[in-house]
């Protein structure tokens, strides 16, 4: 799925999301807005991982959503 189509339903995706990374605490997930940098940087952030695994995950969600 592209980002713009992400971002434009994120209201929708973003309980998806939250049952994947259930670390990510709500008021994060309103901060990321469906931006994907953000929202790999929080991945990141909370499970250890590189940037690239991050990403690699954040694009298999997306392509599942």
């Amino acid at each position: 799925m592209n980002w713009d189509i992400v971002k434009g339903k994120w209201t929708e995706l973003k309980g998806k999301a939250q049952e994947k990374w259930g670390e990510i605490t709500d008021d994060e997930w309103d901060q990321i807005e469906g931006k994907k940098d953000q929202l790999v940087g929080k991945i990141q952030q909370r499970y250890g991982k590189t940037r690239e695994e991050a990403e690699r995950e954040v694009d298999e969600w997306t392509r599942g959503v």
